[in-house]
Formats: C-alpha cells, sequence, structure tokens
C-alpha cells in the first residue's frame, strides 16, 4: 500500500515525517509521554518513508538502524546546530564529526545546518520575536565563505550536502537575509526550503523557489494557520509562544497552498526528501490523524 500511494511522486522524491508531531524537541513537556516506538510506528502506517532525528532517537547506528529497518524507514537527515556566524570552520567539523558519521552511516546524503549563533542571549526561542539579533554588524562575506567551507569539507569527509535552514528567531529569517548569505556563498552551500518558516517570516516561499531553486537540496513541508500567526505577532510572543498556540501545522490544514511546491518539484528535477513537519501540542493534535492528513494532501498535489 505504501508504494502505491508514493508513486504519484516523482522518480528519485521521497516523502519523510518529521518526529516533532509527537515529541518537540526544544519544549520537552510536549510528547515527554510518547515513545519514540509509537512514533515510528505512526510514520510506517501513515505511508511515509522515512523520518528525521528528534530528540528521542539515539544516535549511534547500532541503536538507531533496529528501530527504522524493520519498519521500512530511511533516515532523511538530521539537525545540527552550527555556529559558524562566530566560530571557525576547523571547531565546526569537530562539532559535526559524530552527527555527520551518524546521518553517512544511516545512508542520508544531506544534513541539515540551523545557525544558532547570534541568537538572542539566554533562552531566544522564549525571548519576543521582535527582540531576534540580525546580520547587522555581522561580514556576511566572510560568514558566507566559512559555510562554503565547511560544506566543501563535510561533503569531502561523509558525501553529505549542507541544507541550510532559514529559521525564524535566527539570522537567516527573511528573505532578504537569506538572499545575502545565499547570494555571498557558493553552490556548494543548499538551502532548506521550509515553506512555514517562509510564511512565518512574512515572505512567500516561491520566492525561493524563483530566486534559489537550483539550490533546494532538502524541502521542510509545515503549513501556518494564518489568524494564529497574526495573533502571535501583534503581540510580539516568542517563538515557543507561537508553537504552543498552534502556529504550525500539517499541509492542508492552514493558509498555503502546496501546488507552487508540486509544480517546482515536478519541472525542477529535483530530487530528495520532502519532510512534512508540524510543531504542534499532542496533546491538542493527535499526531497520527494528523500526520496521515498531510501525508494525503501533498500526494493530492501530484495526483491532480
Amino acid at each position: 500500500m505504501r508504494s502505491q500511494n508514493l508513486s504519484a511522486l516523482p522518480s528519485g522524491v521521497r516523502l519523510a515525517v518529521s518526529p516533532l508531531s509527537w515529541t518537540n524537541d526544544v519544549l520537552e513537556d510536549l510528547g515527554a509521554d510518547i515513545p519514540v516506538e509509537t512514533c515510528l510506528d505512526d510514520a510506517a502506517r501513515a505511508g511515509y518513508e522515512g523520518v528525521e532525528l528528534g530528540r528521542k532517537l539515539p544516535r549511534t547506528t547500532e541503536a538507531l538502524a533496529p528501530l527504522l529497518d524493520p519498519r521500512g524507514l530511511a533516515l532523511a537527515s538530521g539537525w545540527h546546530s552550527g555556529r559558524l556566524a562566530e566560530g571557525s570552520v576547523e571547531d565546526e567539523l569537530v562539532a559535526a564529526a559524530a552527527h555527520a558519521d551518524l546521518l553517512r552511516a544511516m545512508g542520508s546524503t544531506v544534513m541539515v545546518y540551523g545557525e544558532t549563533a547570534m541568537m538572542t542571549p539566554g533562552a531566544p526561542l522564549d525571548a519576543p520575536m521582535s527582540k531576534r539579533r540580525h546580520l547587522q554588524g555581522v561580514d556576511v562575506a566572510a560568514y558566507a565563505a566559512r559555510l562554503t567551507d565547511f560544506a566543501q569539507k563535510l561533503g569531502g569527509a561523509y558525501g553529505l550536502t549542507l541544507a541550510y535552514h532559514h529559521h525564524l528567531m535566527m539570522v537567516a529569517e527573511t528573505f532578504d537575509e537569506i538572499s545575502m548569505i545565499f547570494d555571498a556563498a557558493a553552490p556548494s552551500v543548499g538551502l532548506l526550503l521550509d515553506t512555514g518558516h517562509a510564511a512565518a517570516a512574512d515572505f512567500a516561499y516561491p520566492r525561493l523557489i524563483e530566486r534559489f531553486g537550483d539550490r533546494i537540496v532538502h524541502i521542510h513541508l509545515k503549513d501556518v494557520r494564518a489568524p494564529v500567526l497574526a495573533a502571535v505577532r501583534d503581540r510580539d510572543l516568542s517563538f515557543n509562544e507561537g508553537v504552543r498556540s498552534g502556529m504550525f501545522t500539517v499541509p492542508g490544514n492552514g493558509s498555503l497552498d502546496f501546488a507552487p511546491l508540486e509544480r517546482f518539484v515536478r519541472e525542477s528535477g529535483y530530487r530528495g526528501w520532502l519532510v512534512i513537519e508540524a510543531e504542534q501540542d499532542p496533546a491538542i493534535v493527535p499526531p497520527l490523524p494528523a500526520v496521515t492528513a498531510g501525508f494525503h494532501h501533498i500526494l493530492a498535489q501530484f495526483s491532480a
């Protein structure tokens, strides 16, 4: 049934789900009582081919493979908290080594890179979103050069492509910030397109497709509840308060149109993972029905 459902996708395009619908990586009370086996059983039952790493998944091949393999799940990728906005390439390679080893051993081809340097001091995801730090004062050319060097060495040592994740509360949040970095970085620095983070940063995700479509190497599909997002911005809430309020949801349950995404994937020859991701409270939004609905919504885009 899984292969039949997924036959609508172009060859080489695979559909995965993030564990964030079951267990939040930052807000540890969300899904704290859900076993990792439940997450993986649900993912396979819904029809997904893979998952990304979440905080409850083990970080060794010996422990992770026995969880994924019997369920027919691959490891699509996993997040690395990078600090190249302030640190050196050499230090970053050391910090990423174990993570990159795991991804390579599990057959992943991309590493998600989130820039966690230059964030608001303290608990940055609990700060009002207006208080985030910006690229002002950052030597963008030098930062892009470090990203390029790191990406090239990551590829040479591990065979992994760097997938740079634009993200709320980080230095690459807006379209202009993303453009500044990618205009200066070499093509070895790939882009992770995140539909929900684009919308929440107040720009339409197709702008990234139009401007940097040839750099997109990994895709996160999340939807946004526009009224909730508007309230979060109007009240200047934090990212974590936005998550708790239900700002993000699965595709088809919010305001975003995924038809441009389908056209890009089909017409560009994109080959890689589409990862459905929704940071929600599983006590409010039961994960299995939500991710199943998101699965069918995305496949419906490719079946139309």
